[in-house]
């Protein structure tokens, strides 16, 4: 659902600018916004969401899947944690819709995706385990990194149930605005994938503002 924020971004309490490939992390207070805008159009920001309070419960893709009754995330939707907890909604949106199965790539995916060669290829993953590492005071860990949503991107389900990655149906400026319904830590990876279109070959910055 395609709905509108009455947020300036004038009035926003921070904004930072994520280059593709690079992490954001930063942990949002009960009742804060965060607004991540696809600056150029086709971007990817897979990303993880943590309790602040217990880094145990996390953003939980299966009982958010199973309490709204389907696949994607837009306008309404509320993310639950593996305690089924309310952890944040979607407040605003004028993507439409955001993918909740596709995962998030590796360098072993992209071996097995594309080509032996593409290995060492920076990917997701990556940015996640350096940020654990930098931000070692958090206590996660490498088996912490478990569900992510994909904003913006582009995840087509089969008739027979299979997945295929397609255009973005993103555009410059669109963003998607989450409120926080406990105190969370948010993990970003904008992606630096260039094997498949979910960036239309091309990784680009988002802007994420806080109010």
């Amino acid at each position: 659902m395609i709905l509108e924020s009455t947020k300036t971004l004038s009035s926003a309490l921070e904004r930072f600018e994520v280059e593709a490939g690079d992490y954001f992390l930063y942990t949002l207070k009960k009742g804060q916004t965060l607004r991540i805008t696809d600056l150029e159009g086709n971007q990817a920001a897979d990303t993880l969401f943590y309790s602040a309070e217990d880094t145990s419960e996390r953003y939980s893709a299966s009982d958010t899947i199973r309490e709204q009754g389907g696949l994607y995330l837009s306008a309404g939707s509320v993310l639950k944690t593996n305690l089924n907890r309310d952890m944040l909604k979607i407040v605003a949106d004028t993507c439409g819709r955001h993918d909740t199965v596709g995962g998030a790539c590796a360098t072993e995916s992209n071996t097995v995706r594309y080509d032996l060669e593409k290995r060492c290829m920076h990917a997701c993953r990556d940015s996640w385990m350096l940020a654990i590492q930098e931000h070692d005071e958090l206590g996660l860990k490498k088996d912490d990194i478990t569900h992510n949503i994909n904003f913006f991107m582009n995840v087509p389900v089969t008739e027979e149930g299979g997945l295929t990655f397609a255009d973005g149906i993103s555009a410059p400026g669109k963003y998607v605005e989450l409120e926080a319904l406990m105190d969370t830590i948010v993990l970003i990876s904008n992606c630096p994938q260039l094997n498949n279109p979910c960036n239309g070959y091309n990784p680009t910055p988002v802007d994420v503002a806080i109010w």
